[in-house]
């Protein structure tokens, strides 16, 4: 694509995104460039991205940001359960500039009734009548959380590990924000636990991540949270015939479902 940019630079796409990002080249300096991301901003300022370098808008009338571009790896399954993950989100879940930046820039804000909608939109009978998941559905819309609107925070949506980059100087960014929405927390939180943490450690990382605060509130909605994360897994994995990954998480939805994800310490 032509982005119009001055002589002297080369312009690559980069493999594996939707087409919004591309690698820029001049001489000695590389960087990252994507096209229409006005929340590129804000994240910036809160250091959840690499810097900011510029912004520009393009013939087209697309705005072109320009990151610095940042040498590093992605973060291993295993290193999802560390103290800088769980920091980081943290950070996320509470900043004040994120959530007006993205409320100001038209970000969707999703409940709970929509986000189990979702679920029974096009659901294939089989499984809208498989005796599990046709229980634990009407368990959730029974007892929906109750988190006011007002507290609702930003979130990414896509807490895959291959989104958290560590720098060469290790420094954590968490990137690919086309997901990100205003939600309840409990619902990123859930998603990164269910993929991610040893059901062991279940107590121990969400009270890492709450800083020692951990309340009966936030355990109720992320257990809510996690088994409708592994219904609505359950239905992608049908829809794209993956079914040893949809069996995978019926199994475990099953030993979610037959005792509390939190209690006590453990």
């Amino acid at each position: 694509m032509n982005l119009n940019l001055e002589n002297g630079w080369q312009v690559l796409p980069i493999d594996g995104d939707t087409g919004t990002a591309y690698m820029g080249i001049n001489k000695d300096e590389r960087v990252f460039l994507k096209r229409n991301s006005p929340f590129l901003a804000a994240l910036s300022i809160e250091h959840i991205v690499p810097r900011l370098i510029w912004t520009r808008t393009m013939v087209s009338g697309d705005t072109l940001t320009a990151q610095e571009w940042m040498n590093g790896r992605c973060l291993a399954k295993d290193e999802m359960c560390s103290e800088d993950v769980t920091s980081l989100l943290y950070r996320v879940h509470h900043s004040e500039l994120l959530k007006k930046m993205l409320l100001q820039i038209g970000g969707q804000i999703v409940t709970p009734y929509e986000l189990l909608n979702r679920y029974f939109r096009g659901l294939d009978s089989d499984l809208r009548r498989h005796p599990l998941l046709k229980s634990v559905a009407n368990q959730l819309r029974a007892c929906q959380p109750e988190l006011e609107r007002s507290n609702y925070e930003v979130c990414h949506g896509d807490l895959n590990h291959k989104n958290w980059l560590m720098s060469e100087s290790e420094k954590l960014y968490l990137v690919d924000w086309e997901s990100a929405i205003i939600a309840d927390p409990a619902m990123d939180i859930s998603m990164l636990m269910c993929q991610y943490v040893p059901r062991n450690s279940w107590y121990q990382w969400l009270n890492q991540y709450a800083k020692g605060n951990l309340t009966e509130d936030l355990c109720e909605r992320v257990e809510w949270y996690a088994k409708l994360y592994l219904l609505l897994n359950i239905k992608n994995s049908r829809m794209r015939g993956r079914f040893h990954e949809m069996n995978q998480d019926i199994v475990k939805l099953n030993e979610f479902s037959n005792k509390k994800l939190f209690n006590g310490k453990g």
